[in-house]
């Protein structure tokens, strides 16, 4: 849901009742029962710092587009680092090693690896695909805002279709 830019909340529901009207402050961090303003529960511990983002966003795919438009474009005008997004807490440290795929995933983030519950957005440089179904695949691509590729490299297999490139 969340991805969606849906809000989920999470709180100790034991002060309501079934019935109860309740105002959300997602700034605050708070819910409250409007009748007798008492705090009915506390959404200060939200399971990202980027959450209250992504749901402005709309979701979390338009806030890493938003975010890396807003990059590129002050990085082409000469202008510094943009705060008006937040930045997630880095998760403890810790000493123990990487998995392979916290290796994998941290080399795309550019960090040594990614600890459970880190967040990082992955640089792509590269996009595959098996085959093309045709103008849903445009669609779905539009609808995330790609017009184009970035990748260093783009690579379609044709493996799962009848439609090879022909030789001229």
């Amino acid at each position: 849901m969340e991805d969606a830019g849906a809000l989920p909340i999470e709180v100790d529901v034991s002060n309501l009742n079934m019935g109860d009207v309740i105002d959300v402050y997602p700034y605050k961090g708070e819910v409250r029962k409007p009748r007798n303003r008492r705090t009915a529960g506390d959404l200060r511990n939200w399971k990202t710092d980027v959450l209250i983002d992504e749901v402005r966003a709309g979701g979390r795919i338009p806030l890493i587009i938003g975010r890396g438009l807003t990059t590129k474009a002050r990085e082409a005008l000469g202008l510094p680092h943009s705060d008006v997004f937040r930045q997630a807490k880095d998760v403890a440290e810790s000493d123990r090693g990487f998995s392979l795929a916290q290796k994998m995933v941290g080399r795309a983030c550019g960090v040594k690896g990614i600890r459970p519950g880190a967040y990082c957005e992955p640089k792509m440089t590269s996009v595959g695909s098996q085959d093309t179904t045709g103008p849903m695949t445009r669609d779905e691509l539009k609808d995330l805002a790609c017009l184009g590729f970035s990748a260093d490299l783009v690579m379609q297999s044709f493996c799962h279709t009848a439609a090879y490139p022909k030789a001229s």
